[in-house]
């Protein structure tokens, strides 16, 4: 039995359907995600299911005694009181056979799984621990179903990477929303995407649903334009005047009438924004130069410890690390805006920096989107060309009635598009931005990525989207702990990749150790000496310094091209891929060739 069904379910705020006729359903131990355009009423789809809107025409079906769940995009700002308070105050009414004592071991047992601190104020915790609070609390009402609304905004990717594991090992039947590709991939078993009002749904995997969706849009505009093409013809002849015989004529006149009504009726796709950067006058070569640089707390408490980094035209950099790391204080302190406590900071010429805020403080909820772009003026200076405000925030996909609305009544994707429309009028060669991908839908986020990839400047980006890191930046600054910084080449799966070689080597090189340890000493030839080197092994350690240099020079051209970004833009993914092969090749290489020469020099001087 499902646990919910909609059945021909519409729903309207006065305009277009949000839900026009919708009908599905899901069964328990569904993991299904909802996908949709900005906008498009995924969070009120979320409202119906709860129970929290009254749909105006259908009927919607609950599992009888079933108990939904739903998680806000946004944490509740009037919560107060200690952690344990909260969770227990998800519980449902206590059953007839219900001690006390299993109601408090079932939350101890929830605040203990879910790493959070029993006494603390809930005011006092960081984002994602109180969004880990509020799961504990949802939790704790034994939901059948949890609804998730962008469960992963704001969370480092530590807690993302917690949350996915937690919602596979708790086998929690599940709808949720997210603009997090690599999280949707790893979690949905389904997937539902909500376009105009309509409902389709999706057996596959995100991969094969964007190929599948892609064709079947482009089968849409095929059909649409056949009928436009036939409903212009039809004009043509009524313009012409009605020559043919009545009764034909009549139903050939009802026909375009259909068709017109049809037209009418139709509601065209939401098309993708525009983005377009002002790019400034290139900056000078050298952008930052980092030497020994320190950042502390006046308690002591280091957040950047002796960090060093040259940072040139063109570079475009990832910054990974827990929330309350240092990466926001790591930005200001690269862009002059805060004095290192130890080390020292240069700054090349012409720079001119762009910065986008995570919190979106510099929108100005008082304001209409209008003129939180243009400051009160109809018009807008972009790449040296005016343009009048509505127009611009069209490209940015605002209609002309919404770009005259307050900026408070946006949703969390029209606030983002929104600070983008507005940062983008600035000329900028040097881009920083903090958590961009927040609340943006596939296709806005898609447009960024290309945008930025494209970019000709500098960027710095704070982010926890894994593929957004994946598919922006050639290199990456990692928090690992105590104010250490890390410089890696690539995005967050060469990071990866690295911390496992990393890992393998050191387990490797403890192993030996151990087995060095615990190896008998060899006993001694009849002569009491070691064997010499032959003929054949001198010969190799002659040529092996010769090999050794061959393959750290192709190391560093191999290392070079992949830290250039304009190598991910001409090549195609399978040449990168190959290139980051081979480097892995090259350091095994390196290692045997290394360990090779060490054992053959240490027995050359025997005779």
């Amino acid at each position: 039995m499902s646990l919910f069904s909609l059945l021909d379910v519409s729903l309207s705020f006065g305009g277009p359907f949000v839900l026009e006729k919708a009908n599905f359903q899901v069964d328990p131990g569904e993991r299904v995600c909802l996908l949709g355009r900005n906008g498009a009423g995924k969070s009120t789809l979320m409202k119906v299911i709860a129970g929290e809107i009254k749909a105006d025409t259908g009927q919607v079906f609950r599992e009888p005694g079933a108990v939904f769940t739903r998680l806000t995009q946004e944490v509740p700002l009037d919560l107060a009181g200690d952690v344990r308070a909260l969770v227990a105050s998800g519980l449902r009414p206590p059953h007839d056979h219900e001690e006390e004592w299993e109601r408090d071991v079932r939350v101890d047992s929830l605040l203990d799984r879910l790493q959070l601190p029993h006494a603390a104020d809930f005011s006092s915790l960081s984002g994602g621990l109180k969004r880990r609070a509020l799961l504990a609390r949802a939790l704790a009402g034994q939901p059948d179903l949890l609804l998730l609304d962008e469960p992963t905004n704001h969370l480092d990717i530590d807690s993302i990477l917690w949350l996915e594991e937690f919602l596979l090992t708790e086998r929690l039947s599940l709808f949720f929303v997210t603009h997090d590709r690599a999280f949707l991939r790893r979690l949905a078993t389904r997937i539902v995407d909500l376009d105009r009002g309509r409902l389709a749904s999706w057996a596959c995997d995100y991969d094969t649903y964007l190929v599948r969706k892609q064709e079947v849009m482009e089968a849409e505009e095929r059909q649409q334009a056949l009928f436009d093409k036939k409903l212009a013809q039809e004009e043509v002849w009524i313009r012409k005047g009605v020559k043919a015989q009545r009764s034909r004529a009549q139903g050939r006149i009802h026909a375009l009438m259909q068709m017109r009504a049809e037209r009418a009726a139709r509601r065209d796709r939401v098309g993708n924004a525009t983005l377009k950067l002002a790019e400034a006058e290139r900056s000078g070569v050298k952008v930052v130069e980092a030497e020994g640089v320190s950042f502390s707390f006046p308690d002591g408490r280091p957040l950047v410890r002796d960090f060093s980094t040259v940072i040139t035209r063109g570079d475009k950099i990832g910054l990974i690390g827990p929330n309350g790391a240092g990466k926001t204080t790591l930005v200001k302190l690269l862009l002059g805006q805060l004095t290192p406590t130890a080390g020292t900071l240069k700054h090349g010429t012409n720079l001119e920096v762009v910065y986008f805020d995570q919190f979106r403080a510099q929108i100005d909820d008082n304001k209409t989107v209008a003129d939180n772009v243009a400051d009160g003026n109809t018009t807008v200076t972009v790449d040296g060309r005016s343009r009048h405000v509505i127009s611009y925030l069209q490209d940015f996909l605002f209609a002309p009635d919404r770009a005259r609305t307050p900026a408070r009544v946006l949703s969390g994707g029209e606030r983002n598009r929104l600070l983008l429309a507005r940062l983008f009028t600035k000329p900028a060669n040097v881009l920083v931005m903090d958590e961009p991908t927040n609340d943006l839908d596939a296709e806005t986020l898609d447009l960024l990525e290309d945008l930025l990839v494209e970019y000709q400047g500098t960027l710095l980006v704070v982010s926890h989207d894994r593929d957004f890191l994946d598919n922006v930046v050639a290199s990456t600054f990692v928090f690992e702990g105590d104010g250490h910084i890390g410089e890696y080449v690539g995005g967050y799966t060469d990071w990866l990749k690295e911390k496992e070689k990393e890992a393998a080597r050191a387990a490797a090189a403890a192993l030996a150790k151990t087995a060095a340890m615990e190896k008998p000493t060899a006993a001694p030839s009849a002569s009491g000496k070691q064997k010499k080197l032959s003929n054949k092994e001198q010969k190799e350690l002659a040529e092996l310094p010769a090999q050794i240099e061959a393959i750290e020079a192709e190391q560093e051209k191999l290392g070079r091209k992949l830290g250039d970004p304009a190598f991910y833009q001409k090549e195609s993914i399978a040449t990168v891929s190959a290139v980051k092969e081979r480097l892995d090749a090259l350091e095994s290489q390196h290692a045997a060739a290394f360990a090779r020469w060490e054992d053959l020099e240490s027995r050359k001087g025997l005779t």
